[in-house]
């Protein structure tokens, strides 16, 4: 069985991404890309779905672990009664193709060590052909192949590559796993000392650029890390997460897969980047999305590949018993072709924050906003699925329809400010038209609150966003109605579930953790209500929830007290890098950002 979720780190090249766990098993690798198949699945089964494991012979008594600082380099210590080891993962950033390595440090006694490398193409599914050549190990089947350099000696049992050997203080024995077509030549492998320098100088340098001197510094710098840790470099999108179907509830259906590029993250994800000072990668990720949403406006979706891609069809992997039997395991994401109109407000949101802070557009640009807002035009009072992606029938969430309010709302601005050519008059009447429409249909007339959905009287983690987006001020009286309804209804041990499952709604059983990007919009509201004590209370127990590493997942089960969800979750990290900004200002960023 995996371990627990927060038992894990993340290791990665800036096109792909390996869980360590605290046993020093590599349990979750997917290879040449994010989105590619996994060659360790046992993250959502057992070892033989394959995983890389080194550790003592021996029983260990204390495992501690850190990242050398600022960087993506783990080391994990083991302590044994015969000495003390350490291994050093990471991935080398890219260049051609993906390099992971591990070497294994004496640092006092003599330790017995053992590997063993399960590998398994296809997600656990297929058992590559194994042979010696030369000096080297070589895997190979269909267009994958693994070539592993090392000088310890191996051999075969089981269907699985195994070596014992010693480690005596002072020494260090590497180990380096190449990947590359199997049509290719196994490439030479590189000097794994002079890769560990090389890429702890990278990270460092890339770290510096942080400008962020508040107290949560160090928090901030590591949630910059995941975030790059999580780009795909060669096109600038940034995955969710670098896993799929890790439950957000245990044992539950709800297991999706969230290694693609969602919209809806976008905004949020350039003002961490720019504000942090990371002006290239924030760049990178908006000309991503112009490229990824260029062509009919109708056909816009909710997410896309790391490249691009569209077609990102969702199938089921019965073979895969799941992370703690919570099955099925899912690759691919059948929400990319639901109706969710949010999308629309968070990318014109998202380039207006590009151009405030800097970023020019080509005119080419702003006609692709035009031909977006004309579609805009006629189908924002259609019904849609939601930011929550839910399964159940269509609605008029009111989220839905603040966001394409945003939408118009930035279109107006980029006309006032930036003096680009458009029907401004149409558009700030249909601007008017959506506020009137929400501030009507979307109020609960018994507590005078915003609801989930219009006609509703649940609310809706989301409305927390209204007044991040400048719908309308977080002291007005229904906002804070909607923030003491939140409170008395969504409030779970002090943390935030995103609604009430009712697969009335969502169209599906069970339910789910709390959500931690919505607990951050919560402590955003308080700053911006004034309530500062509260706000810095709720993030510190949230940047409490990080484990060891510094590392959040989508989801945290109070009562359980363990991680849930894809890991890491990059919306969770931005969110952090966010908050701990608006706590600095206490006026609040979204003012400055949104209205101003």
């Amino acid at each position: 069985m995996a371990l627990r979720i927060e038992d894990y780190g993340l290791i990665g090249d800036t096109h792909t991404a390996a869980l360590v766990g605290r046993d020093g098993s590599i349990d979750w690798l997917c290879l040449p890309r994010f989105d590619s198949g996994a060659c360790f699945a046992a993250l959502l089964g057992d070892a033989c779905h394959g995983r890389w494991r080194l550790s003592p012979c021996a029983p260990v008594g204390v495992a501690t672990r850190r990242y050398r600082p600022n960087t993506l380099i783990l080391e994990t210590t083991f302590n044994t009664d015969d000495g003390t080891v350490r291994i050093v993962d990471f991935m080398v950033p890219r260049r051609d193709e993906p390099d992971l390595v591990r070497i294994v440090e004496g640092v006092s006694g003599t330790v017995r060590m053992e590997m063993e490398l399960v590998i398994r193409f296809d997600y656990g599914r297929i058992v590559p052909w194994v042979r010696k050549i030369g000096a080297n190990l070589l895997a190979i089947a269909g267009p994958d192949a693994l070539t592993l350099a090392t000088p310890v000696q191996t051999y075969g049992k089981d269907l699985t590559t195994r070596a014992e050997f010693v480690v005596k203080e002072g020494e260090q024995v590497p180990f380096v796993l190449m990947w590359h077509p199997s049509h290719e030549s196994a490439p030479e492998a590189p000097d794994p000392l002079r890769m560990l320098d090389e890429t702890d100088a990278w990270w460092r340098t890339w770290s510096s650029q942080c400008d962020y001197q508040g107290p949560w510094r160090e928090q901030v710098i590591r949630s910059s890390i995941t975030l790059k840790a999580l780009t795909y470099a060669p096109t600038g999108g940034i995955v969710a997460a670098p896993t799929t179907s890790l439950p957000e509830q245990l044992s539950g259906v709800r297991n999706w897969d969230y290694r693609y590029c969602w919209l809806r993250d976008a905004t949020y994800t350039l003002y961490a980047l720019m504000i942090g000072g990371y002006k290239e990668e924030a760049a990178a990720w908006r000309n991503w999305l112009l490229r990824a949403v260029a062509g009919d406006p109708a056909t816009l979706q909710t997410m896309y590949g790391v490249r691009g891609e569209r077609r990102l069809n969702e199938l089921e992997l019965p073979w895969l018993p799941g992370y703690e039997r919570s099955h099925p395991v899912r690759i691919g994401n059948g929400a990319v072709d639901q109706l969710q109109l949010d999308v629309y407000g968070e990318l014109m949101d998202a380039l207006h924050v590009a151009r405030r802070n800097g970023l020019a557009l080509d005119p080419e640009a702003w006609s692709l906003q035009t031909m977006l807002l004309e579609f805009l035009e006629g189908a924002w009072k259609e019904p849609d699925e939601g930011i929550w992606e839910v399964r159940g029938p269509r609605r008029h969430f009111t989220h839905s329809k603040v966001m394409t309010w945003v939408a118009f709302d930035r279109a107006v601005k980029a006309v006032e400010r930036f003096h680009v050519e458009g029907p401004v008059d149409r558009w700030r009447q249909i601007r008017d038209e959506i506020r009137d429409l929400v501030c009507r249909e979307g109020v609960d007339p018994t507590r005078q609150c915003f609801t989930q959905y219009f006609g509703a009287s649940e609310v809706d983690a989301s409305l927390l966003l209204l007044p991040l987006v400048g719908f309308i001020p977080a002291d007005d009286p229904r906002m804070r109605a909607t923030v003491a309804a939140i409170e008395h209804d969504l409030l779970f041990n002090g943390f935030v579930r995103r609604y009430a499952p009712d697969e009335s709604v969502d169209g599906l059983p069970g339910g789910e953790g709390v959500f931690l990007a919505c607990t951050f919009w919560l402590a955003d509201n308080y700053g911006l209500q004034g309530r500062h004590d509260e706000a810095e209370r709720l993030f510190v127990r949230l940047v409490g929830l990080c484990n060891d590493l510094g590392l959040l997942s989508e989801e945290y089960d109070v009562v359980g007290k363990r991680f849930l969800g894809n890991f890491p979750q990059a919306f969770s990290h931005v969110m952090l890098i966010n908050s701990a900004r608006n706590l600095a200002r206490h006026d609040g960023p979204a003012k400055e950002r949104h209205q101003g």
